[in-house]
């Protein structure tokens, strides 16, 4: 039986770790199921807040109950990488979030990583990895962790790198030695991500509405854009900042990531308006290899390129 010490050993060499692996925030949390964050994912289901997603709905139960997605879990180790490289410009834009390698192999790689060091440390414990691909409340969890709040546009900030960062989980059957969960909430009386949307998709506070976001149309969304917001999307064709942008956390705390996978492809900045006109298939099998973009697909591509024309 693991006692307080060597649970308190394995926790700080997991964090150890976990910085050596590149993440900047590193927080601990108890499996422990929560009736509130189950409420608040089923409230925005019913609302239909989802629009066309709907693997948020199909694994609704394992999103509400961890223990239903692992049943052996026992900790949550949340993660933090900084991504920010500067704000997006120019007539026709991508998310700052895409303007490297995809973050999805970025961070599930480096937390392979981070098990295989834990199952080292301590042989026989079990565990699995997240990034937001899986049936996991990724920013409740960091929340949990202690990393930060969830804020009024429904990100995760932190104190120190504002919401520019990407989310990942090593969820494990072991005991851990937990966090402080970040109970404050810092956005105050703060309006701006919700006055700056162009769309209107931040329902109310902390309720985002994945039908009217920009984000949402130009890359979950399949097929022609709603007729509402053919020409709405305000020189985004990929995802969207805006939200995050005008958030004073942001613009007071954002650090240029020091990671290198992240950093900006010259072809996505070099490429001028006009020419995003004539991106042919080849081009953009090419350019976004290994990148997020790839999630749109380049007939999606291509109608927002359209759109924004």
């Amino acid at each position: 039986m693991a006692t307080a010490g060597s649970i308190r050993e394995l926790t700080e060499k997991i964090r150890h770790r976990a910085v050596e692996l590149g993440f900047q925030k590193v927080g601990f949390a108890d499996a422990l199921y929560s009736q509130r964050d189950e409420a608040r994912l089923l409230e925005w289901l019913a609302l239909g807040y989802h629009a066309t997603m709907g693997w948020m709905f199909n694994r609704k139960n394992e999103r509400g109950d961890i223990k239903e997605y692992f049943p052996e879990a026992r900790s949550v180790v949340a993660v933090g990488m900084n991504y920010f490289h500067g704000e997006a410009s120019g007539e026709m834009k991508i998310s700052n979030y895409a303007w490297g390698d995809d973050y999805h192999d970025v961070l599930k790689e480096r937390l392979r990583e981070l098990l295989n060091f834990v199952q080292e440390q301590s042989p026989g414990v079990r565990g699995l990895t997240s990034v937001d691909s899986s049936p996991v409340m990724e920013k409740s969890w960091a929340q949990r962790a202690g990393l930060g709040w969830i804020g009024k546009h429904t990100n995760l900030i932190s104190r120190d790198f504002g919401s520019w960062l990407f989310l990942g989980e090593l969820i494990l059957d072991c005991e851990l030695e937990f966090d402080a969960p970040f109970e404050e909430d810092l956005c105050g009386s703060c309006t701006a991500c919700i006055d700056a949307c162009p769309t209107g998709a931040i329902a109310d506070e902390y309720l985002l509405d994945a039908n009217r976001c920009i984000s949402y149309l130009t890359i979950e969304h399949r097929g022609d854009l709603p007729f509402e917001f053919e020409d709405q999307l305000h020189g985004w064709i990929y995802g969207c900042d805006i939200c995050q942008e005008v958030c004073p956390w942001n613009e007071k705390f954002a650090v240029t990531s020091k990671e290198e996978a992240f950093a900006p492809r010259k072809e996505i900045f070099e490429r001028s308006g006009e020419s995003w006109r004539y991106l042919s298939e080849d081009d953009y099998q090419k350019q976004f290899k290994g990148s997020a973009v790839k999630r749109t697909k380049y007939k999606g591509l291509r109608r927002n390129i359209a759109a924004n024309l």
